[in-house]
């Protein structure tokens, strides 16, 4: 194991090794029949009708392994269908191993708190909910309240429902929320592409502070650019496989080019 700054031994944060996730999609459509061959789930198990050939295997992930270390900032990209939005739902406990393992020496946070978030509810009664999810006391989450709200940007808003939000707002107040309390591996998927370039700037910023904070840091972007100004090492997906892993500027720049891709 490589020595870090000042001799210290890097501490590994998450470790995956000959991870393969598999899942079932119900009401696939069949091949050949165009658009009436697809029959509501339930139809078809009160049918019985094509019960099997409306159902699919995923082999989403495949055979990936990986170690990353405390206070690393790891981008994850390639193009969509390519597991990396599966591959984080499997760091942060949400989508079990069909092979290999993953262990985490904390606790992961896929954007903190999108399973607690209730947009029935007021942004402010959100922002409570959600920092209790997060470990903060009733009083902590007062006192970071304001600077919350400030971050996001909705101002008034905050007062109205979450389901009156647009998408963006309310991307704006997750990520204001769940990087309220510095998280032991913070997982970001496309949260940087929210907002305008003020607000991106400020989320780099917080990402940033989280790292000083000796906390682990995946990004997952169709923005390289923003791979390249957050992130010190990048995970390269393709077809479910991890095709490449090594520095930014080095993975980005070879997917890039075969992808035929100008520079981001």
């Amino acid at each position: 194991m490589e020595a870090t700054e000042a001799g210290a031994t890097a501490r590994p944060s998450v470790v995956c090794s000959g991870l393969d996730i598999v899942y079932t999609v119900f009401g696939a459509k069949q091949k050949g029949t165009g658009t009436g061959g697809e029959l509501p789930f339930v139809e078809r198990l009160l049918t019985k009708r094509n019960p099997v050939s409306s159902v699919r295997k995923v082999h989403a992930v495949k055979d990936v392994s990986f170690v990353v270390d405390h206070g690393e900032a790891v981008g994850i990209i390639g193009r969509n269908g390519s597991g990396k939005s599966t591959l984080l739902r499997a760091i942060a406990g949400l989508m079990p191993p069909t092979n290999g393992r993953v262990w985490a020496s904390g606790r992961p946070s896929l954007l903190g708190v999108n399973a607690v978030l209730l947009t029935g509810l007021t942004g402010a009664k959100n922002v409570m909910i959600g920092g209790l999810a997060l470990g903060l006391t009733p009083r902590q989450v007062r006192e970071r309240y304001d600077d919350i709200v400030d971050f996001s940007g909705i101002g008034d808003f905050v007062n109205l429902p979450m389901s009156a939000y647009s998408s963006g707002m309310g991307a704006r107040l997750r990520f204001a929320i769940s990087t309220a309390a510095a998280p032991d591996i913070l997982m970001i998927d496309e949260a940087l592409a929210t907002g305008d370039a003020e607000f991106q700037a400020r989320s780099r910023d917080r990402i940033a502070e989280i790292r000083r904070d000796a906390s682990t840091v995946f990004l997952v972007s169709h923005s390289n650019a923003a791979i390249r100004e957050s992130c010190d090492r990048v995970l390269w997906m393709e077809q479910g496989r991890l095709v490449m892993d090594g520095p930014t500027d080095e993975v980005v720049r070879a997917y890039e080019q075969s992808h035929r891709k100008a520079p981001a």
